[in-house]
């Protein structure tokens, strides 16, 4: 009978773990990455949203998009830069989106994260896609949710006074129209 050697044996096994791990890793990464082309070849070619213009970079991970305020808002009239980022494990997993351009919103952060649910790991479908999230951000410029806010102060100004709160908003806009976070 042939002794078996076990360190031989177990160095297999870890290296047929460590290669089913890697090729996991690929193909996620390649499933992202046809995604991610297919969907940035529509938005800048037959499927652009109006108001929104999208920036092509050479890294398929790293987006940036440009959002024209919508009409008769206090957003009106400024354009606004986002970055979209991706990993691996999109469409699995949700893109990361910030504004870059400060905002004075209900639903976003200082720093420019978004509170937007679909954006979020919970309320993220594979089914979704950056399109769907940069239509539902304009959505939430035209018609901001302050009961669920990232900005109190701004939130409780738009419950408490819109026209104040708009005032606000263009003032805000206007300041910080070319500064970039």
């Amino acid at each position: 009978m042939k002794k078996i050697d076990n360190n031989n044996f177990y160095n297999r096994i870890i290296d047929s773990i460590i290669k089913m791990s890697l090729l996991d890793s690929i193909n996620k990464n390649k499933i992202a990455v046809i995604r991610l082309n297919k969907e940035r070849k529509k938005l800048t070619d037959n499927e652009k949203i109006e108001g929104i213009t999208i920036e092509v970079t050479d890294d398929i991970y790293i987006w940036y998009a440009y959002i024209n305020g919508p009409k008769e808002t206090p957003y009106e009239n400024f354009t606004f830069k986002l970055k979209i980022m991706c990993s691996d494990d999109y469409p699995i997993k949700p893109p990361s989106i910030k504004f870059l351009t400060p905002m004075c919103h209900p639903n976003i952060y200082r720093d420019g994260k978004i509170c937007l649910d679909i954006i979020q790991l919970e309320g993220w479908s594979p089914s979704l896609n950056i399109k769907s999230i940069l239509m539902s951000i304009c959505s939430l410029l035209d018609d901001p949710n302050p009961a669920s806010p990232a900005n109190r102060p701004i939130a409780e100004l738009y419950l408490k006074d819109k026209k104040e709160y708009n005032a606000h908003v263009i003032k805000f806009n206007t300041e910080n129209k070319d500064i970039l976070l």
